[in-house]
């Protein structure tokens, strides 16, 4: 009964919202035009691309942690991403020195947003001064940022006293020694902040906190706005980390994680049998949506088109995410939206963690949803060449599966070798797939919140 009443709950307002739009006027259509990325396969499409078709993993003996206090020695770590005022792209002279002088208040997840959207921008050809700031805004997506423990070493010293810990010394003694702008490091609404700063963007803007669904609900916002006539351009994507001193821990505690093996590219195994947990990661994403007609006015190079988003919670009482269904609702819920059928669909691009749960869950979702279809849907995620990057993974993927579309070929899921009966799903294993023209991706935390977004080719 909890999950009927909740599922009710979101399908109710979801139909409310889709029935009120389309009683409008008829909405703007909302196209994709720049790409910018920071991932474990490199910082520019091409690269990132040449490791998924190619089969590469990301996936790398730990560089930043010391694997010798956890129960794993790898993770996909962005290593080409050095925070270095060369890793944001071609700026101009006077952004170039606000960038600068401002990383030094950025912590890593920020830098690598703020450095994606700014590829995204150069890449959609959009430099300052050339488009209207006041209709251009920022969506971005982050998990919650926890603070480097270092940021408190000099204020906890200065609160020591015969070698212990005194509280009533930190007022006066202690925080006074902590970085005054230390907080600005890490609030999750920074990316969006600094994106908007440094290229004066005066439009919407907003940050949305909700792990892995992060990514298509920046999207799916970013696209309502622009489909409403709230702004003609938006910088929408997420940033995300789970290699970091505290939240590794957390995840540790709480997550099912890939163990120590020989072969670190072998651990992340979505859908196989054999697999035995996810594999920490990290990256972010940028995407630049645009109003059809702002894009083809200004001659801009049309990458894709969004055609509508889902966005589903389902959660028992006790706290437990009911996976199986919030995946089932986000599908069902654009394709009802778009009005396209099951068959529309060239392939689904999952989000396949790879936890025994998680993967299981899902793929009954989307075996629920697809099952009736005259062939299996093709099933594909670059969660085996990346890992899991929170919040970013959704922005990540879409780009993946956008590329396939442009080069006409899908990207097999690497390490699957086994298929899991529990796993009802067609895992794309082989170069001979074709993406098709439309896809949807999906993401879920174990939470219960899922989310989903389908894009096509533009056709004109």
């Amino acid at each position: 009964d909890d999950w009927v009443r909740l599922v009710g709950s979101e399908m109710c307002i979801r139909d409310r919202s889709q029935s009120s739009r389309m009683s409008n006027s008829p909405r703007r259509r909302v196209v994709i035009t720049g790409i910018g990325l920071i991932s474990p396969l490199g910082n520019s499409p091409e690269s990132y691309w040449d490791g998924l078709i190619s089969g590469r993993s990301g996936v790398a003996p730990l560089q930043s942690l010391p694997p010798t206090h956890l129960s794993f020695n790898a993770a996909a770590e962005a290593t080409d991403f050095t925070g270095h005022i060369d890793d944001y792209g071609p700026l101009e002279k006077m952004q170039k020195r606000s960038i600068r002088k401002g990383i030094k208040v950025m912590c890593r997840e920020i830098q690598m947003g703020v450095a994606a959207a700014q590829l995204a921008l150069n890449s959609a050809g959009l430099q300052p001064g050339d488009f209207d700031v006041e209709r251009t805004g920022v969506v971005y997506g982050s998990d919650y940022i926890l603070t480097m423990p270092d940021e408190f070493n000099d204020g906890i010293r200065g609160s020591m006293q015969n070698g212990a810990f005194e509280y009533d010394m930190w007022a006066d003694d202690g925080l006074p020694k902590v970085t005054p702008l230390w907080l600005l490091k890490y609030l999750p609404n920074m990316p969006a902040s600094h994106i908007a700063i440094y290229n004066d963007l005066r439009g919407p803007s907003n940050s949305i906190t909700m792990r892995e669904a992060s990514s298509n609900l920046a999207l799916g916002e970013a696209a309502r706005l622009i489909e409403r006539g709230s702004s003609d351009i938006m910088v929408a994507g997420a940033t995300g980390t789970r290699v970091h001193p505290l939240r590794t821990l957390h995840v540790a505690m709480q997550e099912e994680l890939a163990p120590s093996g020989d072969d670190p590219t072998k651990l992340s195994r979505p859908f196989d049998l054999n697999r035995q947990g996810m594999v920490l990661g990290e990256g972010a994403g940028a995407l630049i949506l645009e109003d059809l007609e702002t894009a083809q006015a200004r001659g801009a190079n049309i990458l894709a088109e969004i055609v509508d988003y889902g966005s589903s919670t389902v959660m028992a009482s006790t706290g437990v995410g009911n996976l199986r269904q919030a995946v089932q609702n986000v599908l069902e819920q654009p394709l009802r939206g778009s009005g396209l059928s099951i068959e529309d669909i060239g392939h689904v691009h999952a989000h396949g963690v790879a936890t025994r749960r998680s993967d299981a869950e899902e793929a009954e979702g989307i075996r629920d949803v697809f099952q009736d279809r005259q062939r299996p849907v093709p099933v594909t995620t670059v969660k085996s060449h990346i890992g899991n990057p929170g919040a970013a993974c959704g922005v990540l993927e879409v780009m993946a599966s956008m590329l396939a579309m442009q080069n006409k070929k899908l990207f097999p899921v690497i390490n699957f070798e086994t298929p899991d009966p529990a796993c009802p799903v067609e895992v794309v294993h082989s170069h001979e797939v074709p993406p098709g023209d439309t896809f949807i991706n999906v993401n879920v935390t174990p939470q219960g919140q899922a989310s989903s977004i389908i894009i096509r080719q533009f056709a004109g």
